[in-house]
């Protein structure tokens, strides 16, 4: 869901003795990741309401694209959907 086994495995290790984690152990170590995860959902939410548009990816396969990206003179920022990752 986001956090991968990785970074689980990370925040695991900081525990004492390699003991299980507390309710509290868990509140500390999940608050790390909150932050990030906030940020991922809002992308996702951003991508499901630009979807069906343009959201500068370079590909100009759609009518809609000219209008917001002509030339793809997004290209000049990077590849990727350029207008889903602004704020």
């Amino acid at each position: 869901m986001g956090v991968s086994l990785e970074e689980i495995k990370a925040a695991f290790s900081t525990l004492p003795d390699k003991r299980t984690p507390t309710t509290k152990d868990w509140q500390r170590l999940s608050s790390v990741w909150q932050e990030d995860l906030n940020r991922r959902i809002a992308k996702m939410e951003k991508l499901r309401d630009l979807i069906s548009g343009c959201i500068g990816c370079g590909c100009l396969s759609m009518s809609k694209c000219p209008i917001y990206n002509e030339d793809d003179k997004l290209s000049i920022e990077g590849s990727g959907p350029i207008l889903l990752d602004r704020e």
